[in-house]
């Protein structure tokens, strides 16, 4: 019985550990994305020239 509930305990965890990496995927994806359009669509400062689009 203890090895039946440690097999299902570790399937359970390598499951949800899939599942968290497959979301963090998605987001870094989603950021990079953004990442890349935000460089598209930046703003044009004084004289023409394009300015940052990040504030840092």
């Amino acid at each position: 019985m203890v090895p039946l509930l440690l097999v299902l305990l570790l399937a359970l965890i390598l499951f949800g550990a899939g599942f968290a990496l497959k979301a963090l995927w998605w987001i870094a994806v989603i950021v990079l994305v953004l990442w890349l359009v935000g460089f598209v669509v930046r703003p044009t400062g004084t004289g023409g020239r394009r300015g940052r689009w990040y504030r840092w």
